[in-house]
């Protein structure tokens, strides 16, 4: 049987290069989370990020998934080089979207992800088996193969590549591939003017009806604003939960 032809990314997408400490925050993620999972971690986009390099260094497995990787390596920083620029002008047209910015000033923040693009250059062309060219909603993993699955800046933030049956598809992908006692964390839950999903009540409805449970959980931070990630697990996790809690 002759391989699936690698997917081809989307120009429309930004390839962006988040440090882990960034992904931490935006995930509601620890270190030592991170470096107790009993799993490798998915990130899907992976985009060209630090996090497989960084958290290999606490015993973490991390695979990134994107369809940016399908391209050559000096394309994809490329991208990432656009991205970073791209970013600059929507903090300074749309500072309340960006308060981690505004804490460390832009300049000074970027220079972070300029950190992780480093990063991510020099560790996929020692591991280039760690990034795979895979775009949502179709992912080349067996069924349960990770322990956590992260999904960032892409589902919610870009609402006219991803129609409410696109979206349920993918976040139904996202926990196929998911280990039954794993979970699935999306974020943003909006688009990149801020605008809230306005079917996010309807599509957790339908994931019900998949027998995926889902929350929207609050985390809390700096300055005491919250962001909001979705958290999906499988129905027969909870139940397995509720029968393991002591009664009360």
């Amino acid at each position: 049987m002759s391989a699936a032809p690698a997917p081809a990314p989307d120009p429309d997408v930004l390839v962006t290069s988040r440090p882990l400490d960034e992904y931490c925050a935006l995930f509601d993620l620890t270190r030592a989370g991170l470096a107790a999972l009993p799993g490798p971690l998915l990130d899907c986009p992976g985009g060209a990020a630090g996090l497989a390099a960084e958290a290999r260094e606490l015993g973490c497995r991390v695979i990134a998934a994107d369809p940016a990787y399908a391209l050559p390596l000096p394309a994809v920083e490329a991208q990432a080089l656009a991205a970073r620029k791209s970013m600059a002008v929507a903090m300074a047209a749309r500072p309340h979207l960006y308060p981690e910015a505004g804490r460390h000033r832009p300049e000074r923040y970027l220079r972070s992800w300029d950190r992780a693009r480093r990063l991510f250059t020099a560790d996929s062309a020692a591991h280039p088996q760690r990034y795979v060219a895979a775009a949502l909603p179709r992912l080349p993993f067996a069924d349960g193969t990770f322990a956590l699955t992260l999904s960032g800046y892409l589902l919610f933030a870009y609402p006219e590549l991803f129609c409410p049956e696109r979206q349920l598809a993918a976040l139904i992908e996202l926990v196929r591939v998911t280990a039954p006692d794993g979970e699935v964390r999306v974020q943003p839950l909006h688009d990149g003017y801020g605008r809230r999903c306005g079917h996010l009540d309807r599509l957790r409805y339908a994931l019900g009806g998949h027998r995926i449970s889902s929350e929207v959980r609050s985390v809390r931070r700096e300055g005491g604003r919250t962001r909001r990630v979705l958290v999906l697990r499988t129905a027969d996790r909870r139940r397995r939960e509720s029968r393991r809690a002591p009664n009360r």
